[in-house]
């Protein structure tokens, strides 16, 4: 019997294989590229068979694929924005792959009205056909869009996109915010590959790291679809690199430019090259790109407390001085005042290759190494009030409930780095990041097949990093008469330059390196099912794992050379007080032992001694292994709807390797001695999320769709949260301690979008989106009530990472971009680019440090406004565009209550740009940044008590572009 079945199972086996090969031998398939005029290739183009009701849409670089039709003579209907649609007849055969190649040429009237560049299609409309075309909820910029921005890095570039918002690091955008939510919840990969960090402590990726030159497309997918990684709770960030074009083309940029803080120079060149065999089979692009900035800032900043006790001069029956506390208004017991001089050095090199196996099959290899330099010398004034119990009657003033003179230490601190070499008396910081893809896309009859394998690599060095820090203490007059720019000034005059008075504190020299390896790989199968009958449908599934890396290994030297140099007398010293400091000429730095003397210093094993506490704790490794399937379905249910629906499954371990600190005080009646216990900690942690999702795309007209999204996505606890360690700060009187036990925070999504395209390439478009949060992570502020972290702990703060319950987030997004051809004369060469997106949020499951649930709280890092325009000009040869952004303040941290709060302020940035084409080759640019001179600001609890306010001034670039194309 058992024979029986298994024989009539491999009949029905066997037919149903003969005639799919049956089937297969009378269908075929076409595969194809579209290019411009110049070779470059075309995104989002809508290629359809009218006859059959069948169609593709071609992706980045160009290509498209129709499987299944059956053998005859077909009339392929290309449609693009802004340009008038081709026919092209193409003859199928059976069980072939017909290759066809196809040319875009706009007409001499869309000409005229259309083009924004010098070159065929602009990158506008290549952009907004890939946004049209796609089934999800996407933003799309293309390089020529980027160029139209005086933007030097993909962070400045991406916040020019609707609902995106970027931190700043030393002037440049570094960390992405999509849609209100922080760096670490979204996602950024390169050509479909995750980006590793070189963030230490979070996953955030360093967007100031890539140039914008070395990029071609930007796609923000703010409605994951299965077939992506499901890490993406705001959204996911593609960067596409540049592919090789059909014909020779050569591309260089030469420029120079000053930075007004600092009148030092800035140097920037790129050159590209690519072509294509005569046979079309192989192809190249290689670029590389450099910059080098000679810049700095001017920094204030403060800690705000409205408690103040002092020492009444009694003591109590043990001895110990009896302290009294006194009613004050918020005042700054902490000012600070630093002067950066940056030198920021950014390297880049792609190298892609694609080789044509035959119609069906292609492989290629994408390649790409950042490699970032920046040296800093930093020299910071700190002054601090006095502990209590050595503050007397008499030490202080109060005014109207102000306290505006007491007793403070003042420190006097330059950082720098070993002398000679890359560092050059300066710390260096090298960045870099790689990447190495190898991919193909092959067809097997009707199944359409890529895949891709990766490794990425991220890395921070910094070696001897340098501090040396001298001390003294005097009275202050507190001026907190204007909160936004507070100040500390010597009662005494004298006291302030008195470098005798500023006894060595110490000098130390530290080692940090972090390190991210990814290795990733997927395969993607997509089969044609037309479910509906109408003409069109897919199945898709596939597979990914992705297994990561990362560790930290710093170390921490204390070098005793107070014999050496007792005092800041006794040391060259530089003056770095600027009567142009960006915050007011009020502010006076003094005198600092140089950078020169601390790089030429001797530090070594004889005069120094390590400091486990320093970094041990912070010292981890981290294996992090990503298994994903998904399969879906796309489908026409009409001639007007389509449906994408299906579902991902994520298993996530993770292996973690730390340090747990404990500090022991000294008891000299016990027979302890000071010193640390060292504690090796491990722990795993695995997890599965299923995260279904359906996306609908209604096309009322060609040119107005309406699309709805329901998605579920996640994003994973930052690494170094997840270890089970303890750091205690003694100076600070802190304790900071991981959380194992952390679950990843989850999403449930949905997203309502309505567009209309204008044919003259332009779009306005409307949306709403709704995000229901899960075991967001926050850090919770308490207070240790017994001495389990180590003898004399009872009372520091401690900080740990939690979940809160849940949070929401709604909001709103809108947008037009169009030229403004329908107006007369040369006013029909303006252009027009804004968008604008609301927030609003919730967050429950915050406590404070009593334990109470806040009320009070958005969620961090969700600002309620976000606007881009910019108002731009274009002819034959001359363009320019102002542009401005503006984000709201939002909170950043939370505090152990309301008052501790921290905020990240409103910015506004407004650039200009233009440019004059010598010939159809040969541009000439200006770009001036930052005219409004924007702040990087942090205020305390309320908007006037300023934290933290940076000043980075005017910057001013210029150079030559060249473009050659040869088909």
């Amino acid at each position: 019997m058992k024979s029986m079945n298994l024989k009539k199972l491999l009949f029905v086996t066997l037919f149903l294989m003969l005639g799919l090969l049956n089937a297969q031998a009378q269908t075929g398939n076409i595969q194809g590229t579209i290019t411009d005029e110049n070779g470059i290739y075309v995104p989002g183009a809508n290629v359809y068979i009218e006859s059959l009701s069948k169609g593709a849409i071609t992706d980045f670089d160009g290509r498209f694929t129709l499987v299944g039709i059956v053998a005859g003579t077909y009339t392929l209907n290309i449609s693009y924005l802004g340009y008038a649609d081709v026919e092209q007849e193409v003859t199928v055969s059976g069980g072939q792959t017909t290759a066809v190649s196809i040319v875009l040429n706009p007409s001499n009237v869309e000409l005229d009205e259309v083009q924004v560049s010098a070159y065929g299609l602009s990158g506008q409309a290549k952009a907004l056909n890939t946004q049209k075309t796609n089934l999800n909820i996407t933003n799309v910029v293309s390089t020529d869009q980027i160029g139209k921005f005086p933007d030097a890095n993909i962070g400045d570039a991406v916040k020019r996109i609707p609902g995106i918002t970027m931190q700043v690091d030393q002037g440049e955008a570094r960390n992405i915010i999509v849609r209100g939510l922080s760096p670490q919840l979204n996602s950024v990969t390169l050509n479909g590959s995750r980006i590793p960090s070189a963030e230490a402590d979070n996953r955030n990726i360093q967007m100031d790291l890539i140039p914008s030159d070395m990029i071609q497309t930007i796609e923000v997918n703010k409605a994951v679809t299965p077939d992506m990684d499901a890490d993406a709770l705001g959204g996911s960030v593609n960067l596409v690199t540049r592919t090789a074009p059909q014909g020779f083309r050569v591309s260089a940029t030469a420029g120079s430019g000053v930075n007004f803080i600092t009148d030092k120079r800035i140097w920037n060149g790129s050159i590209l090259v690519g072509d294509r065999t005569n046979d079309g089979k192989f192809g190249y692009m290689l670029s590389a790109t450099i910059n080098d900035n000679d810049f700095g800032s001017d920094n204030i900043e403060a800690e705000w407390t409205d408690e103040f006790e002092y020492n009444t001069g009694a003591e109590d029956d043990e001895g110990e001085p009896i302290l009294e506390e006194m009613d004050v208004d918020p005042y700054t017991n902490v000012t600070e005042q630093r002067t950066y001089l940056v030198q920021r050095v950014r390297r880049s090199f792609a190298a892609n290759f694609d080789f044509q196996i035959n119609s069906g099959n292609n492989i290629f290899l994408k390649t790409m190494y950042n490699w970032r330099d920046d040296r800093e010398n930093r020299f910071r004034l700190e002054q601090e009030i006095l502990d209590g119990e050595d503050i007397e009657v008499g030490d202080f003033t109060v005014s109207s409930g102000r306290l505006t003179r007491f007793p403070a230490e003042i420190k006097r601190q330059t950082k720098g780095g070993i002398a000679g070499g890359r560092n050059k008396n300066r710390r260096l910081e090298d960045q870099r990041m790689q990447n190495y893809t190898l991919g193909g896309n092959h067809l097997l009859g009707s199944l359409k097949m890529d895949w891709m394998g990766s490794y990425a690599k991220a890395s921070e060095e910094r070696l001897n990093e340098r501090y040396a820090e001298y001390e003294s203490e005097y009275i202050v007059n507190n001026d907190n008469s204007n909160p936004k720019y507070p100040i500390m000034t010597a009662a005494n005059a004298s006291d302030f330059n008195d470098l005798g008075n500023f006894e060595f504190g110490e000098v130390t020299n530290e080692n940090q390196y972090t390190e991210e390896e990814d290795i990733n790989f997927f395969a993607n199968f997509e089969l044609p099912a037309d479910f509906f009958g109408q003409g069109n449908g897919t199945i898709k599934f596939g597979a990914r794992g992705r297994f990561k890396t990362k560790e930290r290994n710093n170390d921490f030297f204390e070098y005793d050379l107070e014999d050496l140099y007792p005092t800041l007398a006794d040391m060259p010293v530089k003056s770095y007080t600027d009567p142009d400091f960006l915050a007011g000429s009020k502010y006076q730095a003094g005198n600092f032992a140089s950078e020169e003397w601390l790089g030429s210093l001797d530090l070594n094993s004889s005069n120094g001694e390590a400091i486990p506490d320093e970094f041990l704790p912070g010292n981890f490794e981290v294996k992090e292994n990503v298994l994903g399937a998904y399969a879906m379905v796309n489908q026409r249910l009409s001639n007007k709807l389509s449906v994408l629906a299906g579902v991902r499954v994520e298993n996530t371990k993770l292996e973690s390797d730390g340090n747990r600190v404990i500090y022991i005080e000294e008891d000299e009646d016990a027979g302890i001695e000071e010193g640390i216990e060292v504690e090796q900690v491990s722990d795993e942690n695995s997890y599965t999320n299923i995260l279904p999702g359906v996306h609908f795309k209604y096309d009322a007209t060609n040119n107005t769709i309406l699309r709805f999204a329901w998605t579920n996505t996640l994003a994973r606890p930052n690494y170094v949260d997840l270890i089970p360690r303890a750091e205690i700060v003694n100076e600070d009187a802190e304790v900071i301690v991981g959380n194992p036990e952390l679950d990843p925070t989850t999403s449930m999504n949905f997203d309502l979008n309505a567009e209309h395209y204008f044919e003259s390439v332009g779009i306005v478009s409307g949306g709403l989106f709704y995000k229901r949060i899960n075991d967001f992570i926050y850090t919770f502020i308490t207070e240790s009530e017994d001495d389990s972290f180590g003898t004399g702990t009872t009372g520091y703060d401690i900080f740990q990472p939690l979940n809160g319950d849940s949070a929401s987030i709604f909001g709103a997004e809108v947008s037009f971009q169009r030229q403004l051809d329908f107006l007369p004369g040369f006013a029909r060469n303006f252009s027009i680019y804004l968008n604008y997106t609301y927030l609003t949020s919730s967050a429950d499951g915050i406590r404070n440090e009593d334990g109470d649930e806040r009320t009070d709280l958005d969620l961090p890092n969700t600002a309620p406004n976000m606007f881009n325009g910019s108002l731009g000009y274009a002819d034959k040869r001359f363009s320019a565009r102002l542009s401005a952004n503006f984000s709201d303040s939002y909170v950043d941290e939370i505090g152990g209550n309301a008052f501790e709060d921290r905020y990240y302020d409103t910015q506004f940035f407004l650039d200009f740009n233009a440019s004059y084409a010598i010939n159809s080759n040969l541009r000439l640019y200006a770009d001036v940044n930052n005219i409004t001179n924007q702040p990087l600001r942090y205020f305390q609890g309320v908007k006037d008590r300023t934290q933290q306010m940076e000043f980075y001034d005017i910057r001013f670039t210029f150079g030559l572009k060249y473009d050659l194309f040869k088909k």
